[in-house]
């Protein structure tokens, strides 16, 4: 497993969109109201260059930097030549944990209707923009794409259907429980990835109400590093 790295403001960092957004890695203590806002337009922009590559936005502790990125990420050849809901390129997967997440994923289309698509990726290698068509995303799709390089392992776009049902807080608090870079650093890449499967699976089989989907709360207990209470607080 890959040795810790913080990011800087020199580092590449990408986020989700608005839709399916989740926990940066961290923002200031002192964030005011108006910096998380900016923080979700930013991230409300960042989704398809996470498989693009198109820019680079970073984010620390030292605040927001954009900067571009030289080459677009576009591989078809890094897809599979069967079709799987479940694609590992970065290898955080066994074959047995693959099978089991895509049961759990056709289970899931089986009972809702609703299609979740699981791209494993160390940014650049990624099939990148390829997977749009690969899996005919549409509006009944969740695609997460599981990269640890830009700190928070957990990433989302959702579509419009499933944003109608699925209250937006629940990706961040998802992202803030099972993504942040304390988690996956000690429970491994692979935990992150099942651990979030199954709380979607939960939340898009619940009734839709009030109080549906809230297993993805971040609980942010005092003895937590201050880093990481940043993040679970914010999300």
């Amino acid at each position: 497993m890959a040795s810790l790295r913080l990011p800087t403001a020199s580092r590449p960092a990408f986020r989700v969109p608005i839709t399916a957004a989740s926990a940066p890695l961290s923002l200031p203590a002192f964030a005011t109201q108006n910096s998380v806002k900016l923080t979700k337009w930013v991230r409300s922009k960042s989704f398809n260059l996470v498989l693009s590559g198109a820019l680079t936005v970073g984010l620390s502790l030292a605040g927001i930097g954009v900067a571009e990125a030289k080459v677009g990420v576009n591989k078809p050849e890094l897809l599979p030549k069967e079709f799987s809901p479940v694609i590992d390129v970065a290898g955080f997967l066994s074959d047995g944990q693959e099978k089991r997440l895509a049961q759990e994923i056709d289970d899931i289309e089986k009972d809702t209707g609703f299609k979740l698509r699981v791209l494993a990726q160390n940014y650049p290698e990624t099939p990148g923009l390829a997977i749009k068509d690969f899996w005919q995303v549409d509006d009944r799709t969740i695609v997460f794409v599981a990269d640890p390089t830009f700190g928070n392992i957990l990433n989302f776009n959702v579509g419009a259907s499933i944003d109608l049902d699925i209250p937006r807080s629940f990706w961040s608090r998802l992202a803030g429980k099972y993504g942040n870079i304390f988690y996956w650093k000690e429970k491994g890449e692979d935990a992150s990835i099942e651990a979030a499967v199954m709380a979607i699976s939960n939340c898009l089989k619940e009734p839709v109400g009030p109080n549906n989907c809230s297993e993805g709360t971040c609980i942010c207990l005092p003895h937590l590093p201050d880093l990481q209470k940043i993040t679970c607080y914010i999300s």
